[in-house]
């Protein structure tokens, strides 16, 4: 079982938050800089922290160089991520 998730992110932002969606994206503001894949790193952390899932469980599928992009979270329900992401967003 695994769920994709469909990101936008901004980076060099004042600080990591989830910030709502931005036309059918969830909208991620990250203080990394696009530089090395230093923001897909942060990414995929700072999701893994806030959606309670080991970061070995994210994985990136798609957008490895743009701000859109694509991810595909292991052991998780499309269901129960939509859950866990309303309580994150509020």
């Amino acid at each position: 079982m695994s769920c994709t998730l469909d990101i936008h992110v901004q980076p060099r932002a004042k600080r990591d938050e989830i910030a709502g969606w931005h036309g059918g994206r969830l909208r991620v503001r990250l203080t990394a800089p696009p530089v090395d894949g230093a923001a897909n790193e942060a990414l995929i952390r700072f999701l893994a922290k806030a959606l309670g899932v080991r970061r070995s469980q994210i994985t990136l599928t798609l957008g490895e160089r743009g701000r859109d992009k694509t991810l595909r979270i292991e052991d998780l329900a499309h269901e129960e991520l939509r859950l866990r992401l309303d309580r994150v967003i509020g």
